[in-house]
């Protein structure tokens, strides 16, 4: 199958290699080109996992995006919600019918980036859809070499608009076999681990991460405490699902730490071992702040209020990381409000996600 992969971040990286190791013709762009010249120059991504070490020839590596972009059944994006919006305006030229766009992980970014793209002037039948996580546990090891520890197990995708359902599970399961479905696209959104995982992490462990040049939050930062805290949040995440009338499973994120069931299979104590997650956290640029607090759990604490259930762990949080970044992150951009669909009532909100715009 033909895929396009978008994006210079470490699940980016993995795509590439992965999906080229698989057989699939895998056409690569990022926005940062002098960061790209490495792959243009040598169209090879070294892959490290646990069968060892090799070299994975890249079948084309694009400049312009419309070159990636054009043929594939696929156009996936494992890019930071952050980036969506760019790339979709980049993108917007390009899409044709009968596409499917697959974000791993999308903060509800099938939505935002489907309207971007409609604001841009194209009216074509792209199907859109988005999972809780990326498929990959992975860091770049250089410019152009990736460690991947992991490799997901399930993923719950949703589709917008979840009418063409069908299609889109169709072309992502030749890619990612190991797919489940979603009602919908905000459901898929609600799958997303980031906004659960990392903002306790990080609003917890923000003196360590201020003092120690590197600290490892998913070692010595995950602490009795902190594990209490993130399963209340969990627990809120599915509790706004079930308010909404979305089924289970709902993957609760204490499967990662305590069995095989969730994304991952047995993921926690490989990520620990890998040693790849002792870094410098910056909380005014990490990505663990900008895409996971700013937009998935502003955008979770919004779908709460919506839903009028109960949330005090997310809104506390969100609170918390407002104060150090000096700002109400309850008026976010990719909160319900901002997006233009908290007035819209529960059987509206379902005819908008199951058969899109008109």
């Amino acid at each position: 199958m033909k895929i396009a992969v978008l994006g210079g971040g470490h699940g980016c990286y993995a795509a590439a290699a992965d999906l080229s190791e698989q057989g699939h013709e895998v056409r690569f762009w990022r926005r940062d080109t002098q960061a790209l010249l490495p792959l243009v120059q040598t169209p090879k991504i070294h892959l490290k996992d646990s069968r060892g070490e090799r070299d994975i020839p890249i079948a084309k590596v694009c400049v312009n995006i419309g070159d990636a972009v054009s043929g594939a059944q696929l156009v996936l994006i494992p890019s930071p919600a952050t980036a969506q919006l760019d790339i979709a305006r980049a993108l917007a030229a390009h899409l044709a019918d009968g596409q499917v766009v697959y974000l791993p992980p999308g903060t509800f970014g099938s939505y935002v980036m489907s309207e971007a793209v409609r604001a841009q002037g194209n009216n074509a039948e792209v199907t859109w859809a988005e999972t809780g996580t990326l498929p990959w546990l992975v860091r770049k090891h250089g410019p152009s070499s990736v460690a991947v520890t992991m490799r997901a197990t399930r993923l719950p995708t949703g589709v917008y608009p979840a009418k063409r359902s069908a299609h889109a599970m169709a072309v992502i399961a030749e890619a990612f076999p190991c797919i489940e479905p979603c009602e919908d696209a905000l459901s898929g959104a609600l799958m997303n681990a980031g906004p659960i995982i990392h903002p306790p992490l990080i609003l917890m462990n923000a003196a360590p991460l201020q003092h120690f040049e590197a600290w490892d939050i998913h070692n010595e930062g995950t602490q009795p405490a902190v594990r209490a805290v993130t399963d209340k949040l969990d627990n809120e995440r599915i509790a706004i699902r079930e308010a909404i009338g979305y089924k289970a499973p709902h993957f609760p994120l204490s499967d990662h730490y305590l069995n095989d069931q969730w994304m991952y299979g047995d993921s926690h104590s490989k990520l620990v071992d890998s040693g790849d997650w002792r870094e410098h956290i910056d909380l005014h640029t990490h990505r663990y702040m900008l895409e996971d607090t700013v937009l998935g759990l502003a955008l979770l604490a919004s779908v709460a209020n919506w839903a009028e259930c109960d949330a005090p762990v997310a809104s506390g949080l969100l609170a918390i990381a407002g104060a150090i970044l000096g700002r109400d992150l309850r008026l976010g951009e990719r909160t319900l409000t901002a997006l233009g669909l908290a007035h819209l009532s529960r059987a509206d909100m379902h005819e908008l996600l199951f058969n899109g715009r008109a």
